[in-house]
């Protein structure tokens, strides 16, 4: 079940961060950062998590614990365009990946972004052998690869730059 960022989520994404091999320590601060801006209303970006459902129906009697967290994504309004999004972040506890929970959160985010008239979105990933599934993953969702910057992060890690447009 997709739901929006509530403060509920914070704990559950921290140990999800904690917990993607993919992530170093800086790329866990900075993606804890974002959650902590946009529950304390600071910042535009959107998150939508998904609970098991299992979880969801405990949380309808018990309005204080913590949802069972199996991935989010966190997306938003690309400045100075017109109907472009990025998609920052999107994680998927390893214990869930290959079960169509990635997907889930990119169709979600999607329906939200084509209610509001989007025409693109856009995302950036590292182009080491880390990051072969997750570019593999953008591929099977019909992202092409729209930029590549040899070298960006590091020699050696270049930015892949993908793009998904929306059709009419």
């Amino acid at each position: 079940m997709l739901l929006h960022l509530d403060a509920r989520h914070r704990e559950p994404l921290a140990d999800l961060l904690r917990s993607t091999p993919e992530f170093s320590l800086e790329d866990q601060a900075v993606a804890l950062e974002l959650i902590d801006d946009t529950l304390a209303a600071r910042d535009t970006y959107r998150f939508l998590v998904d609970v098991s459902d299992a979880q969801n129906a405990t949380d309808a009697t018990d309005a204080t614990s913590a949802p069972s967290v199996r991935g989010y994504i966190c997306f938003g309004a690309t400045p100075m365009t017109r109907g472009t999004f990025d998609l920052y972040w999107i994680a998927v506890h390893p214990a869930h990946k290959g079960h169509g929970v990635g997907r889930a959160l990119v169709a979600g985010m999607e329906t939200e972004l084509t209610r509001e008239g989007a025409r693109l979105v856009r995302v950036e990933t590292a182009g080491t052998s880390e990051y072969a599934a997750t570019r593999a993953f953008y591929d099977r969702l019909g992202f092409e690869v729209v930029a590549r910057i040899r070298d960006f992060y590091w020699p050696g890690n270049d930015l892949v730059i993908y793009g998904r447009y929306f059709r009419d």
